[in-house]
């Protein structure tokens, strides 16, 4: 049994079992609980589901258009990426009352990772040197002072969630480093090896079937990009889950899911010359995933 992928699919078992119906925004309905907890270890393999084959490079891109700041939609559909084309057309946005163009998705995630507290004008504005920088503080924190308990990034800004097409659903994530021990240091003695970097994720909407997958590996390479930056390696992905749902429009494909077996889990290696690279300059060209060899693809509507 692949022991990351059991994680997943016991919440997913939960839900189906202890879940109550509940209304929702969409209108489709869910079956909900209330406050999940998952770990993975992600020291060797990913948690990436086997059980259906996950569009990883979309979620790559997706992830890489977060740290550059970008809010257009438009960049990712240059790349074939599709995730947030239901929540930025002009019939979206006009049902938020956002009189941005089609395909700007307003201080979301991106700009609120790279310009915290700048004014939104448009997904094509330069905000450079506005806002303040919570990735970039980050990175510098985490090698200056690997210890801090302020390691910590949110995309949940309260005065601007009227001016995101989309509310922010995984809100924060903090990240911990520990010294990895067992090895021995330069005069033969044992001692603290090289740091590992673990990572928490808050979720306060969790979309179990379409959406969770790709947070999880998000995240995941999140911080394994931030490992290979800091010159450490990747521990462990927590993430909490505040409403944790399956839409009832999904329940085939997850019946469908659990009568599959799970596979080997994969390898994925970051390019160790991200460590000098800008945000701006790593590519899908950084990542290699190795051993991926999934189910194939579930399909199920995303619910606007």
């Amino acid at each position: 049994m692949n022991p990351q992928e059991a994680t997943y699919l016991r919440v997913v078992k939960r839900i189906l079992e202890e879940g109550k119906t509940r209304g929702d925004r969409t209108g489709v309905g869910t079956k909900s609980v209330f406050g999940e907890h998952m770990t993975f270890d992600i020291s060797e393999t990913v948690p990436l589901l086997t059980t259906k084959r996950v569009a990883w490079k979309s979620i790559i891109h997706e992830l890489l258009w977060f740290c550059r700041g970008s809010t257009d939609v438009s960049e990712l559909q240059a790349l074939g990426v599709r995730i947030w084309d239901g929540n930025s057309t002009r019939e979206f946005l006009d049902g938020r009352k956002l009189a941005y163009e089609e395909g700007d998705i307003g201080p979301g995630y991106g700009f609120q990772w790279r310009h915290s507290g700048a004014e939104y004008v448009s997904c094509k504005h330069d905000y450079t040197g506005q806002g303040f920088d919570q990735l970039a503080a980050i990175e510098r924190g985490l090698k200056e002072d690997p210890y801090s308990r302020r390691h910590y990034m949110s995309a949940w800004n309260p005065s601007a969630l009227e001016a995101m097409a989309l509310p922010p659903c995984h809100v924060s994530v903090q990240f911990y480093v520990e010294d990895e021990e067992g090895e021995e240091d330069e005069e033969g003695e044992e001692g603290n090896g090289k740091k590992r970097l673990n990572a928490l994720m808050v979720q306060r909407s969790a979309d179990f079937y379409l959406g969770v997958p790709y947070n999880i590996f998000s995240y995941t390479c999140l911080t394994y990009l931030l490992a290979a930056k800091c010159g450490m390696k990747p521990g462990k992905l927590h993430i909490t889950t505040g409403d944790t749902h399956l839409y009832l429009n999904h329940m085939d494909a997850v019946l469908e899911q659990l009568e599959r077996v799970p596979k080997t889990a994969p390898r994925l290696i970051v390019n160790p010359e991200v460590a000098s690279k800008d945000w701006s300059e790593i590519t899908i060209a950084d990542f290699t995933l190795h051993g991926y060899e999934p189910h194939p693809a579930i399909r199920a509507p995303m619910a606007v």
